[in-house]
């Protein structure tokens, strides 16, 4: 959940912000990864596969190819999202196959469940064997790197074919439809006698760990240093009844996925957090500018990642640390109110779902104010992230008997008012200190902004809000605003493209947090403080944006801007054939509220020392600039 506000939440205006020393070009984005066609010789087409006799939960015996046959073997995991997403594919390739082609599906991760296992070979059923292969012979033998690789033999056991099932789902990215069929072309091609045009390629997924390659040694245990990382920094996602889609709660676990948490975390993706570190003298402590801070720290990322490289030591079971407790269903206190969907949302089972819009009735008698507030989706599954919005009733009125694409003026103005809630997976609390709140009004409506990613199976969700009353109005009222550029134009191909937004602070105003809002072609952010001077200084760095992960940064300490000074939002955009999240390159990209459109909105939470509690504000909004 998100970290309450720092206890040092204070009138006290901070030290102000020391000046940049330059404005660095973002680097490329490294949180998305496609298929890259790879030279087969060096991915294993070409070599012999010693299969295992038997493998799987009864021991069964493999399929064997007779002259002109073809094996498919295609990892996948019951707990890996992108093996899942690629289920229903799998399903419909197999149920499709010619007779001369024969199809294995093979889950290699230990702590996988069984029940889990038999569950999916129940959606293949006779098209298909599904083994479990706990030990990772198979996959071993196979030369397998991933949860989504595959690997087609032929009847003399050797590698034709070493590569993704298609481009439709990567990491970090989710496309409507596949650009690139490579095992159906391969397929296609194999069984034509054709030589096939892409024979290798790597398989964005789960990485595994089956090297044959002696660990090295490592004085690290599991139960003396690493749960202690592991359960400070992951399990709150990372366990049983956890929105993460495997648990990380014991040795285990943490061995069945080692590979997959190598590479997040020497990636900086896991835990996620994309703020620039601030710089500082040499020989000063570090510092940190927010309260929400979840990157690992220098030590920890070594002390796990060398344990990773290691064997594993488990170490002596006395040495672990306390289990740590989570709350029951609500993280925060139980809701006085609880407002949820009148009528589920049905989301599919593959492809792309359209940003979705649902209204929900509160009835209010009366004004509120509310200390903490907390989204809960029906299926967290699905839900990618929530943005909970309050419906301006003045707004509402004025869009009356318009068409159902609205200008983008109209849509800006909506998002100018700024969230009222948020949700992503492990960030769906909002809590306030004594003295703090934000305003329920009588009869509001909340709009939720719901953005699903179907995960190989059809469900529904029914996403809740609760909120926790204050007996008393408070001393400051919590307001959101959003830095927007509804005016936006992104060129076709452009790879860096730059556009920012200024906001005249007419009040002086104390800055919360800020969560700053891009869609898929987005790939860097930065607020900036405009002194009266002219001079300016960077707020929040965001070098690599990840629009998987809509974050909130709550500062340490509240940041306060004066009167007679600007608020600059500025974002980079990569609009090139090298996004693989970009849904068409050749598209002159503008405003707009799906995720095939663009959005430049930098929302800021903030307060107004000297503004009465529920004061009437103007609007307001961003005015477009360039640097």
């Amino acid at each position: 959940m998100l970290l309450p506000l720092a206890l040092a939440l204070s009138l006290a205006a901070p030290s102000p912000c020391p000046q940049d020393a330059g404005t660095p070009v973002p680097a490329a984005a490294e949180t998305k990864w496609a298929p890259r066609v790879l030279k087969p010789s060096e991915h294993g087409v070409g070599r012999r596969v010693a299969l295992p006799r038997s493998v799987g939960l009864s021991g069964a015996a493999l399929p064997v190819a007779k002259p002109g046959e073809f094996t498919v073997y295609a990892l996948s995991s019951t707990t890996c999202p992108l093996s899942q997403k690629y289920v229903p594919t799998l399903v419909e390739l197999a149920a499709g196959a010619e007779a001369r082609v024969h199809f294995v599906i093979v889950d290699p991760i230990a702590t996988d469940a069984a029940e889990s296992v038999r569950e999916l070979a129940q959606r293949f059923g006779e098209h298909a064997s599904v083994v479990h292969d706990r030990e990772g012979t198979l996959a071993r033998a196979l030369g397998a790197t991933t949860t989504t690789d595959v690997i087609v033999l032929d009847a003399a056991s050797t590698t034709v074919f070493h590569g993704a099932v298609d481009d439709q789902y990567g990491v970090g990215y989710a496309l409507e439809n596949p650009r690139r069929r490579f095992l159906a072309d391969a397929l296609r091609a194999l069984l034509s006698d054709e030589p096939l045009l892409v024979a290798a390629t790597d398989a964005p997924g789960c990485e595994l760990e089956l090297s044959d390659a002696a660990p090295v040694a490592s004085e690290l245990t599991y139960h003396d240093r690493i749960s202690r990382i592991v359960q400070a920094n992951c399990v709150e996602c990372h366990r049983t009844g956890g929105v993460a889609p495997f648990s990380l709660e014991t040795h285990a676990d943490l061995v069945a996925h080692a590979g997959m948490v190598r590479r997040v975390v020497e990636k900086g993706q896991m835990p996620p957090w994309f703020a620039a570190e601030p710089a500082r003298a040499e020989g000063q402590p570090p510092t940190t500018r927010w309260a929400n801070e979840r990157a690992l720290s220098a030590a920890d990322k070594a002390d796990l990642l060398a344990w990773l490289a290691s064997g594993k030591p488990e170490g002596n079971p006395s040495h672990a640390p306390l289990p740590r407790s989570f709350a029951g269903e609500w993280s925060i206190p139980a809701p006085d109110a609880v407002f949820e969907f009148a009528q589920p949302e049905s989301i599919p089972a593959s492809g792309v779902v359209p940003y979705r819009n649902v209204v929900v009735e509160t009835r209010l008698e009366e004004d509120r104010w509310v200390r903490a507030i907390e989204v809960r989706p029906g299926d967290a599954g699905v839900v990618h992230h929530v943005l909970v919005h309050l419906v301006d009733s003045e707004l509402e009125r004025a869009n009356e008997g318009r068409r159902r694409r609205r200008a983008d003026d109209d849509i800006a103005a909506e998002e100018r008012l700024g969230f009222w809630a948020a949700y992503v997976p492990g960030q769906g609390a909002l809590s306030y200190p004594q003295g703090f709140a934000k305003l329920l009004p009588k009869g509001a409506k909340l709009r939720f902004q719901m953005h699903y990613t179907p995960n190989g199976t059809a469900t529904e969700d029914r996403t809740r809000i609760g909120v926790v009353f204050t007996d008393e109005p408070p001393l400051h009222e919590v307001r959101t605003i959003g830095v927007v550029n509804p005016r936006i134009r992104i060129p076709p191909g452009a790879a860096n493209h730059e556009e920012s937004a200024t906001f005249p602070i007419p009040l002086d105003a104390v800055l919360l947090s800020f969560v700053p809002h891009l869609h898929v072609r987005g790939k860097a952010a930065r607020y900036e403080r405009i002194a009266r001077d002219g001079t300016s200084s960077t707020l929040l760095d965001v070098p690599r944006y990840d629009f998987n992960w809509q974050l909130l940064y709550r500062l340490a300490e509240p940041l306060t801007l004066r009167s007679g000074e600007q608020l600059r939002f500025t974002a980079w955009y990569d609009n090139s054939a090298e996004n693989p999240a970009n849904p068409d390159p050749t598209a002159t990209v503008r405003w707009g509220p799906q995720t095939f459109d663009e959005m430049h909105l930098g929302y800021v939470e903030y307060y107004l020392p000297w503004v009465p509690p529920g004061a009437k504000l103007p609007v307001g909004g961003g005015r477009r600039g360039g640097r």
